[in-house]
């Protein structure tokens, strides 16, 4: 999973083995997987958080994303969740265009809040979608 992280990742920064093991032993983490990505998400009380998505770039733009993104909303409202959130960077147009056609809607901005390769200062952008 982190070999795929990081080939995913520059902003925010990819994870490591040990820091996906250590969210992996949170409670209230779950992942979703396939083949080509997985989705890490986590329930607490009534709302889930999307906390990562990774999908292979050489699998990217066949619906595995999006399929990833379902098996998380899925299992957050099998776990008790109403509301999804998550974050984004807001250079990822990717991302972006998937979210929002998933039905998330923007809810806030962290200006400057991660920092790219070049130390760029980069907005995160939160987003919530009701799984009502």
């Amino acid at each position: 999973m982190a070999a795929l992280h990081t080939a995913c990742f520059t902003t925010p920064r990819p994870w490591s083995a040990c820091e996906l093991t250590g969210i992996m032993g949170t409670p209230g983490v779950f992942l979703s997987e396939s083949a080509f990505g997985f989705a890490l998400g986590r329930v607490v009380v009534d709302e889930a958080e999307l906390l990562t998505l990774a999908v292979s770039p050489a699998h990217r733009r066949h619906g595995t994303g999006r399929a990833l993104l379902a098996a998380f909303e899925a299992e957050a409202r099998a776990e008790g969740a109403r509301t999804a959130f998550l974050e984004v960077s807001a250079d990822n147009a990717a991302a972006l265009a998937l979210y929002e056609s998933s039905d998330y809607r923007q809810t806030g901005q962290r200006p400057g809040y991660y920092t790219g390769p070049d130390g760029t200062r980069i907005d995160a952008l939160i987003y919530a979608k009701s799984l009502d």
